[in-house]
């Protein structure tokens, strides 16, 4: 059972598109801009707590550089991290900076001097906290601030109950606000999981024949755990 609980669809891909903006407005409109040109600052940070959108933003300005035909890459630095890219690069996301190592910093700070010096390339960054409190190099939390500065904000709690209930209706069923408030409260409260968690609730509802409930929920959350 538990299997067949994980075997639901997989979340689409990220886009600009799909982001729920809430008070990110300002920032999804700046971001399409220099997609489409209208904007020309080439240095971006973005700041916010865990959930929140910002690996979501990074990944969806990658993929629309790449649907345009335009080179552009993403970095996590929950991963080890090598700055090399093309001299004719077009896009470079980096993700979780804080996370990255003393000599991932130097390879940071060096790519930023590359990119401003010699090409045109966008630079998208995002970390956990504003510039000014990065426990990271000095030189390279200046570069950080240079550019345009962005807090993401996460949704409120009313903007991922309408979030949810529009997710259900276009899966076919209704959604209580019950239900929606238990999940924020004994789940994970990320956008992403809280749509996982109700493509399973919905399937397990029809693999066992039975109305979506509490009781129901509960019954899941405790066979995927």
């Amino acid at each position: 059972m538990k299997q067949l609980l994980l075997d639901i669809k997989p979340l689409p891909l990220p886009t600009l598109e799909n982001f729920l903006p809430g008070r990110n407005a300002e920032l999804l409109h700046m971001l399409a801009n220099i997609l489409s040109d209208h904007e020309k600052e080439r240095f971006v940070y973005l700041w916010g707590g865990l959930g929140c959108g910002k690996s979501h933003l990074l990944q969806a300005t990658v993929a629309a550089y790449t649907q345009r035909n335009s080179k552009a890459v993403y970095f996590s630095a929950k991963k080890p991290c090598e700055f090399s890219v093309d001299s004719d690069i077009d896009c470079v996301a980096v993700d979780d900076i804080d996370c990255l190592d003393a000599a991932a910093q130097i390879g940071l700070f060096n790519l930023y001097n590359q990119l401003r010096d010699e090409s045109q390339a966008f630079l998208l960054v995002s970390g956990a906290a504003a510039p000014a409190y990065l426990n990271m190099r000095q030189d390279l939390v200046t570069r950080l601030g240079w550019g345009l500065v962005y807090q993401v904000h996460e949704l409120t709690e009313e903007e991922k109950i309408q979030a949810m209930k529009s997710h259900a209706v276009d899966c076919g069923f209704d959604l209580s606000q019950e239900i929606c408030l238990y999940l924020l409260r004994h789940g994970r409260r990320d956008l992403p999981s809280l749509m996982m968690t109700l493509d399973a609730l919905d399937r397990y509802s029809l693999v066992n024949q039975r109305q979506i409930t509490i009781p129901l929920l509960r019954e899941l959350l405790q066979v995927a755990s």
